[in-house]
């Protein structure tokens, strides 16, 4: 008897060690995995990155006036900055739609491995956060429907303030990395603008977030998780101090050496993109790998967006 309960606690603790796998949760008969022992995570926010397709529910100048042949160039600029990143997971933030990234996928990075998708978009915006994959994805975990607070500020009735417009631009998703290890990625585009309105924005998402991913790690105390995304701040500021705070027994870490520069290009004065990590991710983390990914001149960088992308490395078979 005593043997029979070891060995079922010896299966748990295997299944805790294969992160978040979940049961029924398979890949397609034709899939083959082209990633070796390391996976690159790519965050970018691509600034207004829209088709040349008016869509009728979103009321926005910017959503449906680029031309044909500027959204082929700005296409072909990212598919090639895309290339010579060579990222596993990309994820994009001010993205329009995820069927517009499977369209340049198919048509600008056809050999490229992307062939799984994410994204849980806004009705009536037009600036979403969109996960490309070469592994497979599992659950979509989406947050338009949430309310968050902010912080400290009471509305025109003298009650607490709380707002759901923009958290469609936040989403975490399962990444099934291989047969035995998966992770869980936040991908975000929070709140922007320097008020104490915008930041008190800010912390009621980051106070969600917070407590969204400790529901990840209580349900599984080994989950390895990253946050990436435009965070709209930066390290000196009291958002930063938040979201690295620690949680319960979850803390958010950053890997990035002083002195880095994201926002605005060409002439980059600030970070306000990141890919932070818990514990456990931190351990699977490539020293060093942490770093902006500048593949072309800051001035051929602006013509595809403001900022400029970041990537991380990290080790998924042992």
């Amino acid at each position: 008897m005593k043997k029979h309960i070891l060995f079922i606690c010896i299966l748990s603790f295997a299944y805790q060690l294969s992160a978040q796998v979940r049961i029924g949760t398979v890949t397609p008969a034709d899939y083959k995995s082209t990633v070796g022992d390391t996976l690159r995570v790519l965050s970018w926010n691509v600034e207004h990155f829209v088709d040349a397709f008016d869509n009728p529910y979103i009321g926005n100048g910017r959503e449906d006036s680029a031309s044909e042949e500027q959204v082929k160039k700005r296409c072909r600029d990212l598919a090639e900055a895309l290339q010579r990143i060579d990222a596993d997971v990309v994820v994009l933030e001010e993205f329009e739609s995820q069927a517009f990234l499977e369209k340049i996928a198919a048509e600008f990075l056809p050999n490229s491995g992307y062939r799984f998708f994410a994204a849980s978009p806004s009705p009536n915006w037009y600036m979403n956060v969109v996960v490309m994959s070469r592994v497979p994805l599992g659950t979509i975990h989406g947050y338009g429907s949430v309310f968050t607070p902010v912080i400290n500020t009471l509305d025109a009735q003298g009650l607490p303030e709380s707002q759901n417009q923009i958290n469609t631009r936040m989403l975490s998703v399962e990444v099934l990395a291989n047969e035995n290890y998966a992770f869980v990625l936040t991908g975000l585009h929070l709140k922007a603008g320097r008020s104490d309105r915008d930041k008190a924005m800010r912390e009621g998402q980051i106070q969600f977030l917070l407590g969204q991913c400790h529901r990840f790690q209580k349900e599984n105390r080994r989950s390895n998780q990253l946050i990436v995304g435009d965070f709209n701040f930066t390290p000196d500021s009291p958002e930063f101090k938040l979201i690295t705070s620690k949680y319960r027994n979850l803390q958010f870490f950053s890997p990035w050496p002083a002195g880095i520069k994201t926002h605005p290009a060409p002439e980059p004065n600030r970070q306000i993109d990141y890919i932070i990590i818990n514990k456990q991710m931190q351990k699977r983390l490539v020293a060093g790998s942490a770093k902006v990914a500048q593949v072309f001149s800051l001035e051929k960088m602006e013509s595809i967006s403001d900022h400029l992308p970041v990537v991380a490395d990290f080790v998924i078979k042992y």
